[in-house]
């Protein structure tokens, strides 16, 4: 018997621009499952690619596979531009986040890609700020953050309970580009001591593994 697609809505309904926009999910029935067509994408058949992030002065190295499948464009800028390395803040309002500051490395300024406003323990996410969402005081970088230029954010969350709202340009959603597979417990701890002890003369590093 030849197989069949079934349309079904979920349950609940989204307000979108004045009026109900259902979400719909697609099964199939049949002996056999779906396969791909003839043309395939451009992440079939790439390998799993990796990265090393460290807090170089304390010694502390995690590993991080990039979810290309998820963020290509930021995946490749980021790829690209390694290895990659500045001074380490800590987030003072996104909870259990440290990140470091760069200019932008990308031809083009990535689009939004596998976007949250509430990363999990082990996401690497990527930003990218106007200097003049950061060049208030409330921030305390110890260099000039001057408006007119822009700056990326590349972060590592280390924690659970984190939320992308800022009180000086409200959500604040980042791409989640990578995703941490070994070493995010002493990670953590790491995070930890820097939140309690200061993060002066310490770097965040991202290398290719």
């Amino acid at each position: 018997m030849a197989g069949f697609c079934v349309v079904e809505p979920w349950a609940r309904s989204y307000p979108k621009a004045g009026r109900l926009c259902r979400s719909f999910s697609v099964r199939y029935i049949g002996p056999a499952p779906l396969t791909a067509g003839p043309f395939g994408t451009a992440m079939e058949g790439m390998a799993d690619r990796y990265i090393e992030v460290s807090l170089v002065k304390r010694g502390i190295t995690c590993t991080a596979q990039l979810l290309d499948d998820r963020a290509p464009i930021t995946c490749a800028a980021v790829w690209d531009a390694l290895p990659l390395g500045g001074d380490v803040y800590h987030a003072k309002y996104a909870r259990n986040e440290i990140y470091a500051l760069f200019p932008p490395f990308a031809t083009s300024e990535p689009p939004l890609e596998n976007p949250t406003v509430t990363p999990i323990p082990g996401d690497l996410c990527y930003f990218a700020f106007a200097g003049a969402e950061l060049g208030t005081k409330a921030y305390g970088y110890d260099r000039e953050v001057r408006p007119g230029t822009t700056l990326v954010d590349l972060a590592l969350f280390y924690e659970r309970n984190n939320l992308l709202l800022n009180g000086d340009v409200g959500w604040v959603p980042g791409t989640v580009w990578g995703r941490i597979t070994e070493g995010l417990e002493d990670m953590a701890e790491a995070c930890n001591d820097l939140w309690r002890t200061g993060a002066a003369g310490e770097t965040l590093s991202f290398r290719r593994a």
